[in-house]
């Protein structure tokens, strides 16, 4: 395997605004640059590739020789087109990027996409040649878009000069092929001098003719048997994964039918109850306000020949209900005849002096005639006289 560095100059003049090569010259030429640097690095993990542009305001380096083939890939979106193609100052540039590498030990190459006019004469372009021939640079050479002689003997003599033990290349790219990286599949600026390139070539010209290759995932493992055991993990990885998921939303599925069926016959069951219970509230309030409709009715109407049987009705029924109640309800009432009848009495015999002062002549160590005796008869008598007078008064107001 060749181990190498290799700075490809970009041709983003405006003539690759041009439609000639699918889809634009300018994306044919990405196109082609991707697959190029897929190849370095797949022949020899320690090769580096850098990226710089030759056109628009002057010479570019988009990226330093580097072995991250993302990082070489991100650098080709958004490049701005337009303006003229310098060749020498992209090569002379190159050039200097490659001699500080930090790998010394890499062979120096650069690999230049001619698809405009070349402005340098024949001798200047020659003498940059033999310059890179000196430093022991390799130079390729991809000519495509404009068809022009003088800008094809440009080019071929700039790789003569540089030309080393068959270690630089040309290409010619006529206009109409389908597209730039299918032409540079099988030239040796693809595959390379030696065998490290060849299978990187044979699975992405696989890939171009139809993405068949006869092994899994388009990857041969005799080539890459890392890439093609990590593809099939991944792929069984993902497998199961799907099938949990399945599994998963299908027991979700199920729950969840399950829980609207107990939900619904939950729903069902408390309408009913809810449904007699509010019958039965309704009946209970009916009956309660009918009921005190009759009585507002009754008592609006102020008949007391209503009210005094209906009075009547309920002691009769309460006496036939219990008779012990109605047996203590008169002995209650004859025991307060009874009392009312003996302060009567009381208070007469209190009014007759006579009768007091014969008892208490009578009661021996008592003398009737005696101050405190007389007073306290005294108050008897007044307070007697004044119940009479309230029980009189209270009499009048009854009969009022």
């Amino acid at each position: 395997m060749v181990l190498e560095a290799t700075m490809i100059c970009i041709d983003n003049s405006e003539w690759m605004r041009n439609g000639d090569y699918s889809p634009t010259r300018f994306q044919a030429q990405a196109d082609a640059v991707n697959l190029i640097c897929g190849a370095k690095t797949q022949s020899n993990p320690e090769n580096t590739v850098g990226v710089l542009t030759m056109a628009g305001k002057g010479v570019r380096v988009l990226v330093t020789p580097t072995s991250d083939l993302g990082k070489i890939l991100a650098c080709m979106h958004g490049l701005d087109i337009g303006g003229e193609m310098n060749l020498a100052a992209g090569i002379q540039v190159a050039q200097l990027a490659l001699k500080h590498r930090q790998n010394k030990k890499q062979q120096q190459r650069i690999i230049v996409f001619a698809g405009g006019p070349v402005k340098y004469d024949k001798k200047v372009l020659e003498m940059i040649g033999k310059k890179l021939k000196k430093n022991s640079v390799a130079l390729d050479v991809v000519n495509f878009g404009e068809e022009d002689e003088a800008k094809t003997e440009k080019l071929e003599a700039l790789v003569a000069a540089v030309n080393n033990n068959d270690s630089s290349h040309i290409v010619h790219v006529p206009a109409g092929s389908n597209a730039l990286s299918d032409v540079l599949l099988s030239t040796p600026i693809f595959t390379g001098d030696g065998e490290g390139g060849s299978g990187f070539a044979a699975a992405a010209a696989a890939a171009a003719a139809g993405g068949v290759s006869g092994f899994d995932f388009g990857v041969d493992p005799n080539l890459d048997p890392e890439l093609a055991l990590a593809l099939r993990v991944s792929m069984e990885e993902e497998r199961a994964r799907q099938e949990a998921a399945a599994k998963k939303a299908a027991d979700d599925s199920s729950k969840q039918e399950k829980e609207g069926e107990s939900t619904s016959q939950d729903a069902t069951m408390s309408e009913n109850v809810g449904t007699s219970e509010s019958e039965n509230k309704k009946d209970d309030l009916m009956d309660d306000e009918n009921a005190l409709l009759q009585q507002a009715l009754a008592m609006s109407m102020d008949d007391p020949a209503a009210t005094v049987t209906t009075r009547d009705v309920d002691m009769s029924e309460a006496a036939t209900d219990d008779q012990d109640l109605a047996l203590a309800l008169q002995l209650s009432v004859q025991e307060g005849a009874k009392d009312q009848s003996g302060q009567a009495d009381m208070g007469k015999l209190l009014a007759d002096q006579s009768f007091v002062s014969s008892i208490l002549a009578s009661l021996p160590g008592v003398d009737p005639n005696d101050p405190s005796v007389k007073d306290l008869l005294a108050s008897m008598q007044n307070q007697s006289e004044s119940s009479e007078q309230k029980k009189d008064e209270d009499k009048k107001e009854d009969d009022k």
